[in-house]
């Protein structure tokens, strides 16, 4: 029988005390995020405040609490200190905010000014309410819109629609009909192949031969068999590239201009400027919030009557401001550290753009900066460096790469780029396989296997070839 006895298991585990935690998720944070932090810690720690921009980290962070001397006193006067700093601050945002520059001011007049984009939703509502309809018809459009995904796609069939919301099928499909009326020309269609039909009709080419390709071989049309269709329909090859091509101009999503864009504007953590013939790494700390210990609260512990509870609360406090403080000072010497390591390797990218980047990877920056690498990687983590050839992510300058003829290092987006450019300039009608690409880029002095060619031409959403191949 099999020993069922306790036993006692010995381990080790890294135990991350709260101001350690708090000190690698300010490392960590994006400079929004660490702005969200900053204020949540102004709400919570009342010795903190807002100081000039102009004073020095040795002003902000003051001498240890516990080398003041100080006497006994009330709680009270800590609280009413609390409520008047809380006051204090409030003020000193709104002084803050009537100080603006004219600059600024013009620029806050532009941007209150920008009007937020219509939806599609709003865009289809203002046609219905144009429209001449039965009200009861105009209730299912509602309705259908309510169910139209971001292509402008219905989500669910029209036949489950009525039968999973008691609906008559006959009003619904009246709605359909009349959604489809609007613009853009395609919304309301249940698939792709009803969304090219609704605008080949739009269009006057309901009995085209582009109107039967769509209606009954959509699966050979997108796949490019033409050869193949040439033959079923009993037509030339020529005539069905050009009705191919004519289709490939139609509106596959018609609600993508209504599509809340997700290229949001990002503020860079570093600006790379050139001075004396160097590239330099200069921090943009003008977006973070500047910090101080209040003067108030370091009198307030010099003050006599206060008692051990009141020192206590506010030593611990200024303690807390204190780490709060200098862990931010500690990320922004950690990033630019690092950027100028980037810098430093990634000279070539600077001076001739992003076919000139070289393989780069965490552990080698962590040992110049005398980090771990994994402080590396949360230092990086969604910060922005703006270069003379765009704002890139940090990440963006690590990768690994492959060794040339000539035995230099070549990063995975200059491989990139070499593929790409040689997908732009071949012949359309003969288009590059992976294997022909391989051998030219061997030609170039670029080692990579096919299958290494085939990875990184799909990372970059281009088509193999028998898809790209043209007929016309």
């Amino acid at each position: 029988m099999a020993d069922q006895g306790l036993h006692q298991i010995q381990t080790q585990k890294l135990a991350i005390g709260p101001q350690m935690q708090q000190s690698l998720q300010i490392l960590q944070a994006p400079t929004l995020e660490l702005r969200q932090i900053i204020q949540q810690e102004i709400e919570v720690n009342p010795v903190l405040e807002l100081e000039a921009p102009e004073t020095s980290i040795e002003d902000a962070i003051p001498d240890d609490p516990d080398d003041r001397s100080v006497d006994d006193g009330d709680i009270d006067a800590l609280t009413q200190m609390d409520e008047e700093w809380r006051e204090y601050w409030q003020q000193s945002r709104q002084q803050t905010a009537t100080r603006r520059s004219d600059d600024q001011e013009r620029w806050q007049f532009i941007m209150d000014s920008i009007v937020a984009p219509t939806t599609l939703q709003e865009h289809l509502l203002s046609q219905l309410h144009t429209a001449e309809v039965k009200p009861q018809i105009a209730k299912q459009v509602e309705f259908l819109i309510g169910n139209l995904d971001d292509r402008g796609f219905l989500n669910t069939k029209i036949d489950d629609l009525s039968l999973h919301h008691a609906i008559p099928i006959d009003e619904l499909q009246k709605a359909k009909k009349l959604l489809q009326s609007f613009d853009p020309v395609g919304v309301g269609s249940e698939d792709l192949r009803e969304c090219l039909l609704v605008q080949l009709e739009r269009l006057g080419k309901k009995q085209s031969l582009a109107w039967r390709l769509v209606d009954q071989y959509i699966d050979d049309l997108a796949n490019k068999r033409y050869p193949i269709l040439a033959r079923k329909l009993g037509v030339p090859l020529e005539q069905i590239s050009r009705a191919a091509d004519f289709i490939s101009t139609l509106d596959p999503r018609p609600a993508q201009r209504f599509a809340v864009s997700n290229n949001n504007y990002v503020t860079p953590d570093v600006v790379v400027e050139r001075q004396g013939g160097e590239w330099i790494a200069v921090m943009t700390n003008d977006d973070l919030p500047h910090l101080r210990i209040s003067n108030t609260y370091k009198d307030l512990l010099a003050q006599p009557g206060n008692n051990g509870e009141v020192r206590n609360y506010v030593r611990d406090k200024i303690r807390s401001g204190k780490f709060l403080i200098r862990s931010i000072h500690q990320r922004q010497q950690t990033i630019h550290r690092i950027a100028t390591q980037i810098l430093k390797y990634q000279r070539e990218f600077l001076e001739k753009g992003t076919s000139f980047l070289r393989p780069l990877n965490m552990a080698t920056v962590a040992d110049e900066v005398g980090v771990h690498e994994t402080t590396v990687s949360r230092a990086i983590a969604g910060k922005y460096i703006a270069t003379p050839h765009g704002v890139f992510d940090m990440k963006f300058f690590f990768s690994h790469g492959v060794k040339t003829e000539s035995g230099d290092d070549l990063s995975n987006t200059s491989v990139k780029n070499a593929i790409a450019d040689l997908i732009k300039t071949e012949a359309k009608h003969k288009p590059l396989s992976d294997d022909k690409l391989a051998k030219l880029l061997d030609k170039q002095g670029i080692k990579v296997a096919r299958r290494t060619v085939a990875k990184y031409r799909e990372a970059l959403s281009i088509l193999p070839s028998h898809l790209r191949k043209s007929f016309s």
